[in-house]
């Protein structure tokens, strides 16, 4: 007998642990998991994108391709040319089939540009693609439905 507690209670104070200290640490690592991926997220390149009220989230993407004010091309952040984007699409369709691309161009950038990496986009693979847009809201006399 040890301190006054005989074999009985000593045992009920080993069999219960404090499961909160177990549960809080993945939390706070969650949390900073969001809050950094937001931080990662943003550091992408400045597009001025135009907008749209049709416009919606953006689909999850396998690549993303970017075409800036001055014309340079992106391919998931990474400077390429046609040519290479066409090479970079090949070579992701025949990882996944399925993939998919979000195209992201400045406003201020010609239009017959943004056709051709759309045509590039299609021919070398890509199943399906999307504009990306900012989204805006719609004026206040439309009415909804």
């Amino acid at each position: 007998m040890l301190g006054g507690m005989n074999d009985e209670e000593s045992d009920d104070l080993i069999a219960s642990i404090n499961m909160i200290p177990f549960i809080d640490i993945p939390l706070v690592l969650l949390i900073v998991f969001l809050v950094t991926s937001t931080i990662i997220v943003n550091q992408t390149l400045e597009v001025n994108l135009p907008r749209a009220a049709s416009g919606s989230d953006a689909a999850p993407s396998t690549v993303g391709i970017t075409v800036t004010r001055e014309g340079l091309l992106y391919f998931n952040g990474e400077v390429t040319s046609s040519e290479r984007l066409a090479q970079q699409m090949k070579q992701e369709a025949e990882l996944d089939p399925s993939v998919r691309a979000i195209i992201s161009a400045d406003r201020d950038v010609d239009y017959g540009v943004v056709v051709d990496v759309i045509d590039t986009v299609k021919r070398n693979g890509a199943s399906a693609f999307a504009l990306n847009v900012e989204s805006k809201a719609p004026p206040e006399d439309e009415e909804r439905p």
